[in-house]
């Protein structure tokens, strides 16, 4: 009977599942208000600087810092504070590119990021890949050129805006991968965004504007809102289920961006994007197979040095 009943169980919990599913809705509410903002005229890196102010005081409010100060005590300050560049660097990249790009443009390009980090955990990281996940790599690139097309002229800027927001997220991810057995998720969650609030004040009297009206200044506010919780329901996801399992799931987000922006921008995708973006989730689904597959086999073959058996997956 127990194996049987082990046999019906899901492998993945739904509920990781929809929270992937949330996750995914929240950060393309995100990027729609943040299109929303600029196409206004309101400066990116301003935007992007309230995005993330919000997110800090989210952030102490919800894990009550100022009573457990030494859950926010930091091993690295440097690194945290390099981290946090990356990814403030990553939206602001972002948001500027939805000045030009539609919704599912970026999110298309985006969705590369996996293969970049697959390639520069190598280097970075000590984790090489195989051929098998390096053609998927190849492929993935070949999807960004279908969309960006630069040989016919229509690689714009915003092209360039959404490839540096895909790199600099890359390295921020690499950097969680190496911090994250030594930092708590604290503090991890709260100087990515501490950082660049910090880092910007210099510059923020140069870049900010006030709303036009209260509908702009709630849209405004809504940004760090959509961004703490939508990690939030990803944090809970993954204590459910392994990321490699919920990694699928994530590719949602698509849909969500396309819905988004044909009913606020009226704005739909061309065949060669949606081509592209085929390209690279395929891409993506087979580096998170493989990966799956490493993992297991590690796990049966514990004499196997990592290093040669990544080179034959």
């Amino acid at each position: 009977m127990t194996p049987r009943k082990a046999s019906l169980d899901p492998a993945t919990p739904v509920l990781a599942l929809l929270l992937v599913a949330g996750a995914g809705l929240l950060f393309s509410f995100l990027d729609t208000g943040a299109k929303y903002l600029v196409l206004s005229g309101m400066a990116a890196p301003f935007v992007s600087w309230m995005r993330f102010a919000v997110h800090v005081v989210l952030v102490l409010v919800l894990l009550r810092g100022w009573s457990n100060a030494a859950t926010f005590r930091p091993v690295s300050l440097p690194r945290q504070v390099l981290r946090g560049v990356f990814l403030f660097g990553s939206t602001l990249f972002n948001f500027l590119a939805l000045n030009t790009l539609q919704l599912a443009e970026t999110t298309s390009i985006a969705f590369f990021a996996p293969m970049v980090i697959t390639a520069l955990a190598g280097p970075l990281l000590g984790e090489w890949a195989g051929w098998r996940r390096w053609a998927a790599v190849l492929a993935g690139f070949a999807g960004v050129l279908v969309i960006t097309r630069p040989g016919l002229g229509l690689f714009g800027i915003g092209h360039a805006y959404a490839l540096a927001a895909t790199f600099s997220y890359c390295f921020y991810v690499i950097m969680t991968r190496h911090m994250a057995g030594t930092e708590t998720a604290e503090t991890l969650i709260f100087y990515s965004a501490l950082a660049p609030v910090v880092l910007m004040l210099p510059v923020l009297p140069y870049t900010a504007s006030a709303p036009p009206d209260l509908f702009h200044l709630a849209v405004l506010l809504s940004l760090g809102v959509f961004g703490a919780f939508g990690h939030w329901l990803l944090i809970k996801a993954y204590r459910m289920a392994s990321a490699t399992s919920l990694a699928p799931y994530a590719y949602l987000q698509m849909l969500w961006m396309i819905g988004l922006g044909y009913l606020f921008f009226d704005q739909f995708p061309d065949g060669w994007t949606l081509g592209g973006a085929a390209i690279i989730v395929a891409g993506g689904l087979y580096i998170v197979h493989r990966e799956h597959r490493l993992r297991l086999r590690s796990r049966t073959a514990p004499n196997t040095e990592n290093g040669e058996l990544a080179k034959k997956l």
